[in-house]
């Protein structure tokens, strides 16, 4: 047989094209051309599936081989097509049976040796390989993880010769099972912090509703500890939730099996560029808010950050996505994340603090606020001031309430949105807002006063209700009521 597919998949953003691996031999001079938009990793299979198929004690045909990976127009990148152009020139010279590649899809770098090594993506190529009704051969290590997604025959090979020995019908390759981690994920525990009432009532509603919150306060007070234990009291990840973040987490090699059904907490320095934040490259890769997707972004002394990074940050708090656009390609990238940001009233960070005075200027403080824009703050739900402990509370013995008998007041209130409208309440959009946040006569006055006293735009208007209808999740109640509505506009004075 002169010519040989093998079917393979790359990656593009969150989605697995397939790509379909020829292979022609013919006469001439041994020559190995390689087209279809290759990489300079692509490239140097050449060199890789050299050694590894003579390695594994089959010939390597000294003929003019061509290999074209198609699309022509879709990139390639990464050793994932080492072991389909291996596979393909083999098949095309007749030395294992075709019959099996049309059933089945192959992914794998190839070390000098013919072993498999792993490769990135595997979870976002089963999920592609389900939908077109095949096989999927990947390295052991890759399996596993691409075991996770249910419904798709997934095999483990260690080498070459094991997935050659495979197509020929002499043995058998490893069915993987997915090794999800049984025991709960070990957050730290709100019972280690001390006082901060308001502040752990804020987080409370936040978790209860989705919502985005931002703490001000002096240093050592607690921002940092209370925004590390916050997903310790989200409710836990569904199945298909896990699923998202384990494949947007694959996509950048960073998937680890104990963190499956763990809610992601990403915590990048204030040094980091937007293209960190939001993703990008040549190929583009997710960034952390991408990487938090269904978990926390804890964004510490958020004034430190660059302005035009923090903007970046306005369109996937609104829509839960990312789209980044280059000249050749475009590649979405799911956003649907939890801001939790903290940050001092002022350079110094003694603002309003009771014992220690502010050596600031009325001019440098309100550079140091203008370095957050008012779009920006208007999309944070909640936003709260963390006071400087005094000594009593500090001193105090005995631990808080944990964080579990809070996770279990989220999780109530949160199956009741669920149940009621098949969203947390953050998500909700302007007529589900009508339909399932009015207050009653005596709210609506209330809020009418807020509207006019502290000047809120049309998205502060509805942050307000989506936070009035967690605050009354949270106190079982199907009706806003004014006490509900005055908690919720509590947490947007700050701003005004």
């Amino acid at each position: 047989m002169a010519v040989a597919v093998v079917k393979s998949r790359a990656l593009n953003g969150m989605s697995a094209p397939e790509v379909v691996v020829e292979a022609h031999l013919a006469n001439g001079l041994p020559a190995f051309t390689l087209v279809g938009l290759p990489e300079t990793e692509v490239k140097e299979a050449r060199d890789r599936v050299r050694a590894a198929i003579q390695n594994a004690r089959y010939e390597f045909p000294a003929r003019r081989i061509t290999v074209n990976l198609a699309p022509a127009d879709l990139p390639k990148e990464s050793g994932r097509f080492d072991l389909p152009i291996a596979l393909a020139i083999l098949a095309a010279s007749g030395q294992v049976p075709p019959d099996k590649l049309k059933h089945a899809e192959f992914a794998g770098e190839l070390a000098l040796t013919g072993e498999l090594r792993p490769v990135r993506g595997a979870l976002a190529m089963a999920l592609a390989t389900r939908t077109a009704g095949r096989q999927l051969v990947l390295p052991a290590a890759s399996a596993s993880e691409a075991a996770l997604a249910r419904g798709v025959e997934t095999l483990g090979a260690a080498s070459l010769l094991d997935v050659c020995a495979w197509l020929a019908g002499q043995t058998a390759l490893t069915v993987p099972e997915a090794d999800a981690v049984q025991s709960a994920p070990d957050y730290p525990d709100f019972a280690d912090v001390k006082g901060q009432h308001a502040a752990r009532r804020a987080l409370e509603v936040a978790a209860a509703g989705g919502h985005s919150v931002l703490m001000a306060g002096p240093p050592g007070t607690g921002k940092s500890m209370l925004a590390a234990r916050f997903p310790g009291i989200l409710p836990p990840m569904e199945e298909t939730e896990a699923l998202e973040a384990a494949a947007v987490a694959s996509l950048n090699g960073g998937f680890r099996h104990e963190n499956w059904q763990r809610r992601p907490f990403r915590s990048p320095h204030h040094t980091a560029s937007a293209v960190a934040l939001v993703g990008g490259g040549g190929n583009p890769r997710p960034g952390e808010i991408s990487l938090a997707h269904h978990g926390v972004l804890f964004l510490d002394e958020l004034p430190e950050f660059s302005r035009q990074v923090l903007e970046v940050l306005r369109e996937p708090l609104e829509t839960g996505r990312i789209t980044i656009s280059r000249a050749a390609r475009q590649a979405d990238f799911p956003a649907r994340f939890q801001l939790v940001a903290a940050m001092n009233p002022c350079p110094c960070g003694y603002l309003g603090h009771p014992t220690q005075a502010c050596r600031d200027t009325p001019d440098q403080i309100a550079r140091y606020r203008a370095r957050i824009s008012g779009p920006l703050l208007d999309r944070i739900d909640i936003q709260i001031h963390v006071p400087a402990l005094t000594q009593d509370e500090l001193m105090q013995a005995g631990a808080g309430e944990p964080s579990a008998a809070i996770r279990d007041r989220v999780q109530a209130a949160r199956a009741r949105q669920m149940q009621r409208q098949g969203k947390p309440n953050a998500a909700l959009g302007t007529r589900e807002i009508e339909q399932f946040c009015q207050p009653d006569a005596a709210g609506e006055t209330l809020l009418k006063q807020a509207i006019a006293r502290l000047n809120l735009s049309a998205r502060a208007y509805h942050r307000v209700l989506k936070l009035a209808r967690s605050v009354a999740d949270l106190a079982d109640s199907d009706v806003i009521m004014p006490a509900h509505l005055a908690e919720a506009i509590q947490y947007r004075r700050q701003s005004a």
